[in-house]
């Protein structure tokens, strides 16, 4: 998704941080959603994503996916699918390409997603 005129800039990864890209445009939008619903709960997973994305410490907050949702494909690649809970219902997920050090972002809103409630 391109830039445009009134769009938010985003700071660039420096020194070792991750760089964080949407992979949908549904992701942006829920993305903004919930900047708009919970920004300092966004924020904490923007630097949680940028600094480490595959952190194990706090495993209710952000973690792997298992099961069918453990991994995705982008662009033909299977990468894995992880998680990241900013609200009690608002969610992040994320596929880590660990070559490129970047985070795709697949889905974003302040609901909570369906698929998990089987």
């Amino acid at each position: 998704m391109s830039p445009k005129r009134g769009d938010d800039v985003p700071p660039p990864p420096v020194a070792d941080e991750w760089r964080l890209r949407f992979a949908t445009n549904d992701a942006a939008k829920g993305w903004g959603d919930l900047c708009t619903e919970a920004p300092g709960n966004t924020r904490r997973c923007y630097e949680a994503l940028r600094s480490d994305p595959l952190s194990m410490s706090d495993p209710d907050r952000q973690h792997r996916l298992r099961g069918r949702l453990a991994t995705a494909s982008l662009g033909g690649a299977e990468y894995p699918q992880w998680e990241y809970e900013v609200t009690a219902g608002g969610r992040v997920r994320y596929l880590v390409d660990q070559v490129k050090r970047t985070v795709y972002l697949v889905h974003a809103s302040p609901r909570h997603p369906k698929d998990t409630d089987t």
